[in-house]
């Protein structure tokens, strides 16, 4: 990192700080995409989709953070075929004064980590490390347990070798990481992130999947005085897990899935604000909700 770079005008270090700048990607590439191939539970319908995602980013916007649109089409105006890429969150990570670009776990979504690399570099974002092979790394897999610590999750998305390579790359930044084992559950074709079982709403204050969570890292979050709200167990079934997926744009201030009410109601119940989109075509079939489809720039 330049000696010259504004530290506080990129990243930040923090899950629920005013989001101010943040990365997104229309669904264009979704729009066609097989759903067999691409692990979605049903055929999409590309209007409804279409409808949903424009709905989402009219509440991002209103909450007055500033979108940064990623190309839908490469240096020759050709759409790629990068389904996924909808689901900003994955391929990089904000640290404080740039970001980190990672390398997915899943195959297909192996052409993401070029196409962030493209933004940053078009968008002056300073970059200021890249997972490389063997190394896997999803942003799903981190959050900020406080400033100075991120908790991220080793399963079949991110493994050791990309969790190394991450340690090295943010510790002249004074951040260290703090690893946890997910479990097997669906198996590698499905999609569990650390942050499916975990999503900060405060810096005092997280909504939890306890069933799928790593023990240790419920007992590290108590020890440091969060209250873990326990979202019902049926609705992350009957959502694949996204009721749980909800992007907070500041402090108990949240966007989520509509028509999961004992989770809504959770989280009001502990003075959050929280708007809603449907999702049934955009997010459920497709495992990503709310915080995949936004990569933050800055929170301050």
């Amino acid at each position: 990192m330049s000696d010259t770079t504004d530290i506080e005008a990129f990243g930040g270090s923090s899950n629920i700080a005013r989001l101010r700048k943040v990365a997104m990607r229309r669904p264009r590439a979704m729009l066609t995409a097989d759903h067999e191939r691409w692990h979605y539970t049903k055929p999409l319908d590309p209007a409804e989709l279409t409808k949903q995602y424009e709905a989402f980013a009219a509440l991002v916007a209103a909450s007055g953070a500033e979108i940064s649109w990623i190309p839908e089409v490469d240096a020759t105006g050709a759409v790629d075929d990068l389904s996924d890429s909808v689901f900003t969150y994955d391929p990089s990570f904000a640290v404080p004064g740039g970001a980190v670009v990672l390398r997915p776990g899943k195959d297909l979504r192996s052409g993401e980590a070029d196409l962030h690399a493209r933004f940053y570099d078009d968008a002056g974002v300073p970059v200021l490390g890249r997972i490389e092979a063997p190394g896997l790394f999803e942003g799903g897999d981190c959050f900020w347990l406080d400033a100075t610590t991120l908790a991220v999750g080793r399963g079949f998305r991110t493994n050791q070798a990309g969790i190394d390579q991450m340690a090295a790359i943010v510790a002249p930044l004074d951040v260290t990481i703090e690893a946890y084992d997910l479990p097997f559950h669906l198996g590698p074709a499905a999609c569990l992130h650390l942050m499916s079982v975990v999503s900060v709403l405060d810096d005092d204050l997280a909504l939890v999947h306890p069933p799928l969570m790593p023990t240790a890292l419920y007992q590290r979050m108590v020890d440091m005085g969060y209250t873990l709200l326990e979202a019902p167990a049926d609705e992350f079934d009957a959502s694949l897990g996204l009721n749980l997926n909800v992007l907070a744009t500041g402090p108990r201030r949240v966007i989520a899935i509509d028509g999961f009410d004992g989770t809504l109601a959770l989280m009001r119940d502990a003075g959050c604000e929280v708007t809603t989109f449907v999702g049934d075509e955009l997010c459920i079939p497709c495992e990503g909700g709310p915080t995949c489809l936004t990569r933050p720039l800055l929170r301050r």
